[in-house]
């Protein structure tokens, strides 16, 4: 645990960075906007373009992102804990291509997008069962067993992913590769996630103490009084449900649930009562500047925002392999 000085100034320096990273999200795009319209716009109820494209456009995005952000970074710190691997991640044990697959059902057969958004979130829970249910199989339940068997789900759902894009009209098979790469664009209804959020976290934090027990192996959790069992199975269902809030609102977005908990473990150490709330802080500002920047790098063009997560997860990936090579 760092002193608690350092730990107060990370928290105020993420704050800081998701208030700088919000009003650039809400100014920046096609058409610019000075802060003062933007604050016209939320706050004075100013009418007039410029401020229908702050509330009904930019807002709901940045809101989508940031929520989506922050479910994914503290999606991915619980299942660390849960699976003692810094590798582990939400992608890694089929949640998303359970997404996927529903979504991209949907979007095959030309379904409304209200239809799209239940299929990927009943895809993902899906998965999840799946998951669990064989990885307990006769009761013997491990850690091994569940990232394997996550593993193999994941690699089925590659496999239907690719059926379906081979059978779509060619009309379909574009809005079906961006929702795959992670797509932003069509989130308007973000204030659910971040509901998610706020409620993930406040059923994680209590449980913190356990959780740093927890990381330190089952066998002292047990030997200090944690009951193992059903603190797994709470962590690995709590973070399947924010993994697949956030997948169902803006697509396949890879690498924030990975790099996002190791950033913050080596700002803040691994206590899960500072580590937990500071992912989702770092994970919605980093989903919400990557989306940014992929809706103004070559605007008026778009790219997926899972595509520029990539870009810059790949090589802090690497680097904190090099730095810890064991």
């Amino acid at each position: 645990m760092r002193k608690p000085l350092h730990v107060l100034t990370i928290l105020l320096a993420l704050v800081g960075a998701g208030l700088g990273v919000f009003a650039w999200a809400l100014s920046a795009g096609s058409l610019p906007i000075g802060v003062g319209e933007v604050w016209g716009a939320l706050f004075s109820g100013d009418a007039g373009m410029a401020a229908s494209v702050v509330r009904e456009l930019r807002l709901p995005r940045a809101v989508a992102t940031f929520a989506a952000g922050g479910l994914l970074a503290t999606a991915g710190a619980l299942m660390q804990v849960l699976l003692r691997n810094p590798l582990a991640d939400p992608y890694v044990l089929g949640i998303s291509g359970g997404a996927a697959v529903g979504a991209l059902a949907c979007m095959m057969l030309g379904l409304a997008p209200l239809a799209v958004d239940g299929a990927a979130f009943a895809g993902a829970l899906a998965a999840m069962l799946v998951v669990f249910g064989l990885a307990h199989g006769d009761g013997s339940w491990t850690q091994t067993r569940l990232l394997l068997t996550g593993v193999i789900v994941a690699a089925g759902c590659g496999a239907a992913i690719s059926l379906m894009l081979a059978l779509a009209p060619d009309s379909r098979v574009q809005p079906m590769l961006f929702w795959l790469m992670g797509d932003a664009s069509s989130a308007t209804r973000p204030w659910p996630a971040l509901v998610v959020l706020v409620a993930g976290l406040l059923v994680a934090l209590p449980f913190a103490r356990d959780l740093n027990v927890l990381a330190r192996g089952q066998t002292a959790a047990a030997a200090l009084g944690v009951r193992v069992g059903r603190l797994r199975v709470a962590l690995y269902l709590l973070a399947s449900l924010l993994t697949a809030s956030a997948v169902t609102l803006v697509g396949s977005v890879a690498f924030v649930g990975l790099v996002v908990p190791h950033l913050v473990r080596l700002a803040l150490g691994n206590d899960q009562r500072v580590l937990l709330p500071a992912a989702a802080l770092a994970g919605g500002v980093l989903l919400t500047a990557a989306d940014t920047l992929a809706r103004t790098l070559i605007a008026p063009l778009q790219l997926p925002v899972g595509v520029l997560t990539a870009l810059i997860g790949v090589p802090v990936f690497l680097f904190l392999l090099a730095r810890h090579p064991r």
